[in-house]
Formats: C-alpha cells, structure tokens, sequence
C-alpha cells in the first residue's frame, strides 16, 4: 500500500517548533542592497539558540514521537549544526539522544553536544562510517532516528521559515534564496510559499563542488557524487533526500552554482551590514541571491536569502578575508614576468598606477628575469584584462591567476627560495602606510644601483602595510643607505641576520 503523500501545508502549520526555536528577524541589508540595486532582506537564521535552522526539523521530527519512543530515545549521525539540534531538542523533551560523530570531529563540536546533554559517540573516520554506525545502534538500543532532512517532519519544522518569512513581508517578493545539503530545508521552504504564493521563485543555491540538487534535476534523478568540496561543510552532501527530491522537482524553480570565493564575498557582505559572521554554508544564499540578480539583470527587485547558520570554525577567518575581495571581483592576482634589471620593479609600479596594490611576492631567481606574484584592486574581471594587456604592451607579460585555485590557495604562501650568488644582500622589514604612492615612494628614494633581490606584501588591513625587502647595497653604499632609511621615514628593522631568512631565503 502506498503511503499517502504528506500535505506540507497542514504539517508545517502544526509544526511545534517555538518551545525551543525563535522566530527571526527579516532584515534589510541596505549595503548590500545598495550595492547590487536590489532589495536584499536576510532571514536570520543564525540567530537561533543552536545558531542554525536546524533546531527546528529536530524538534518537529521528535516532538511528534509517540511517548514510547521518545522514552526510549533518539539517535542521529552529525558533526555540525543537526548534533546539536538534535541535543537541545532532547534536552528540552527529557530524552536520552545519542550522538554519533567521526572520530576526526574537532573537540569544540563534541563538547557542545556534549553540553546540551547529547551522548558523543565517536565512530569512524567520515560522516558515512558514523552513519553506517548509528544505524547500527539504532536497533540495538531501538532508539529513533532523527534524519537531517529526509524526513516529512524535519522537511515541515524546516517550512516553518517560509511560513515566517510571508508573515514578516506581505508585499511583493521576487525569489527566496536557500541553501542545499540534502534539501531538508528548500524542501520545506518551497512547498509551503509554493502553496500560498506560488508567483514567488524558489532558488536553491550550491556550491559547484556540492552540486547533487543541480545535477539531481538535471537528470531526473538523484545522483550520488564521488566527493564534495568541504569548505561549506554544512551543504557537503553527496546525495540528495529521497522525499526532498520529489518536492524541489516540483516547487523549486531554479539552481545557482558559486564558489567558494564568492562565498567568502557573501561572509563580507553580510559582516559589513550585520557584524555577524555566518560560517560558509551559512552565507551560501546570500552569494547565490547576488549570482542571481547579476545572472538576470535585475533591478528592484525583492529577494529573500535565508542566513541558515553561524558555527564558524575561527581558524578559516583568514582564509575567508584572504578570499572575499576575488570573490567580489575587486581584486585580481598575477604572474608578472620582469627583467632582472634595476628599474623594472618601478616600471611596473608605474604602470599599475593608482590601483591599489594588495600583495608582492618576488624572490631573485635568474639574471635575466623574474617572476613576481602580484594582487591588484580592481573594480570588475574587465578592467584586470585591460591591465593584463597593458602590461604585455611594454613587454611585461602577465598571466591571470584570479581563478587558479592552487595559486591562490598554495603557491602565494611559496614565492622564494635560497638566493646563494646574490652579493651583498640586504633585509630589511618595513612598515609601509597603507597609503596610495607609499611604494611608489619608497622606490622613488631607492638609490637606481640598489637592486631589489626580494620583496614581500600583503595588505592585512590595518593602518600599516608590513614588508619584507632584500636590497643589494655594497659595502661601501652603507652611509648612502642610511640616508636612504632616514630619508624615507617608514619604520624598518634589519632582518639580514635573522635566523629565519638564513635557513629560507639566504
């Protein structure tokens, strides 16, 4: 007999969600909105006691248990945001729940299940060895398993954001931006705006390296990936939800894909406009709400994008501010190929001109050229072409590394080497003003026979740029140098003795 199919109206009306969750806030993102000339509201899921929306299909799923079960327990596999729903959830209703996460799982998340109560079971060196193990548990100690989204009452306590989100703004609403693991949530969300305003678009949003609800409906039907990309961990699922599938089929109205500097840009955004920081799958919606207005030109218009989570792992914020300026296409990263001749490094300088210069990279490696590594501000991908091609024409050929992702994740950090026939070699760690013409300047006063041997910068976003310059200054050069350091103003220290640039770059 077949089951009947779950009307997710009703289920999401009956959903008993408030005992444990909030009702969030819809707010307005005037920087955003301002920048992108639509009107960006962001449903702050990140609020939440748990700090995600997953608090709500938990509860939902185990306060519709019937008594025996609930007595006998709930289980679930999770690292992130789920765990610990599922642990307030229990906590709330008196019930023993156990928790099974992959041995790998970092302390901090086992101690917050831990401190709602949950019982940390660590199992197995992926989330599919903690799966396969809860299950087993499950009929051992006939616990109740609590699925992350495949489950009609995760699906409706999820729906409840819909629901709130046209009780907040009755007025028109062009799209609703939501992020997809397993479609728990864009599930909810789209059969019950679907339902009472079906003119209102219903956007999944993935990462290009988690795209199993894209390919899914592409397919028609669901497919499994090999791998996912783990830096949006919350979405990195390799498949889809059988029920979440069916109902995104039918009320989900488009995909968008972003990466991860886009969502790097989101994180930005929505810092810039809030002061919160949303971890990556958290932000996901924001970078596929501003894809999307950019992909079909629009203007005006009212979008929703659900803010579905803040546990961020503290050691990827720098990763993340290293990233959002690519990811909003206000920087570029370059190969610039230089003569190794006093002169070229300014001539070079000269040519970039008033743009901002975010990071050098240049480490002497032959007497006939070298190639630095350089970050630039731009305002578009348009006006790092022109640039590029400036370049060429006065024989400095460039090549673009805004989308290398090995470059940007791995070779910036790697610019250098031992230098042994370098004669006379100078260090020296300045502080630059973060200033435009500060390093026009300091080349400027350079004495011309000084030859620039190693340089490095980045922008880390204070009132001072720090830079590591090696300089070939002979010996008798050195009153001049003084003058030099006295002349130009900037804080320095001599590094030529350091350890540190002997073991590595001497």
């Amino acid at each position: 007999m077949t089951a009947a199919i779950p009307d997710y109206l009703e289920k999401t009306l009956n959903a008993r969600v408030y005992d444990v969750a909030e009702e969030t806030p819809l707010d307005l993102a005037p920087n955003l909105s301002a920048r992108i000339h639509n009107r960006i509201y962001l449903k702050r899921e990140d609020m939440q006691p748990v700090f995600s929306f997953k608090l709500r299909g938990a509860y939902n799923k185990m306060a519709h248990l019937p008594p025996q079960a609930l007595k006998r327990g709930v289980i679930c596999a999770s690292a992130g945001n789920h765990a610990q729903g599922v642990a307030l959830s229990a906590q709330k209703l008196g019930v023993r729940a156990v928790i099974v996460m992959p041995t790998s799982t970092p302390q901090i998340k086992v101690d917050a299940v831990r401190a709602r109560g949950g019982e940390v079971v660590l199992a197995g060196d992926s989330y599919s060895d903690a799966y396969a193990h809860s299950l087993e548990l499950e009929k051992v100690d006939k616990l109740t398993f609590v699925h992350p989204y495949d489950d009609p009452d995760v699906i409706a306590g999820q729906g409840t954001i819909g629901m709130e989100i046209l009780r907040a703004h009755p007025d028109p609403i062009h799209a609703i931006f939501c992020a997809v693991g397993g479609g728990g949530l864009i599930a909810g969300v789209a059969a019950y705006v679907k339902r009472l305003r079906p003119e209102i678009r219903i956007v999944g949003v993935e990462t290009v390296d988690a795209d199993a609800m894209t390919r899914s409906l592409a397919a028609g039907e669901r497919v499994v990936l090999d791998q996912v990309g783990l830096f949006a961990d919350g979405t990195a699922v390799k498949q889809i939800g059988e029920e979440t599938f069916r109902l995104c089929r039918e009320y989900v109205d488009e995909m968008v894909l972003v990466d991860n500097d886009a969502i790097c840009a989101a994180l930005k955004d929505v810092f810039e406009d809030t002061r919160s920081i949303l971890e990556p799958s958290g932000a996901l919606a924001i970078a596929g709400a501003k894809e999307y207005a950019k992909r079909h030109n629009l203007h005006g218009k009212c979008l929703v994008a659900v803010a579905s989570g803040a546990n961020m792992n503290f050691d990827r914020l720098r990763f993340v501010a290293e990233r959002a300026e690519v990811g909003e296409q206000r920087e570029a990263v370059f190969a610039v190929t230089i003569p190794e001749r006093p002169g070229s490094f300014r001539k070079f300088c000269s040519l970039v001109g008033d743009r901002h210069i975010t990071e050098f990279n240049y480490r002497y490696a032959d007497a006939e050229q070298a190639h630095i590594f350089v970050g630039v501000s731009v305002h578009n991908r348009a006006e790092a072409s022109r640039l590029i091609e400036m370049l060429g024409r006065h024989e400095l050929p460039a090549v673009d590394l805004t989308d290398d992702e090995m470059a940007k994740s791995h070779v910036r950090y790697m610019v250098g080497g031992h230098a042994p026939h370098i004669d006379n070699e100078l260090v020296y760690r300045f502080e630059f003003p973060e200033r435009p013409g500060a390093l026009m300047n300091f080349l400027t006063n350079l004495h011309s026979d000084w030859n620039i041997s190693l340089f490095h910068y980045r922008n880390h976003g204070s009132d001072s740029g720090r830079v590591l310059v090696g300089m070939q200054v002979p010996p008798g050069d050195k009153t001049a140098f003084s003058a030099f350091l006295d002349r130009l103003g900037y804080e320095s220290a001599d590094e030529s003795g350091n350890p540190a640039y002997r073991m590595f770059l001497g």
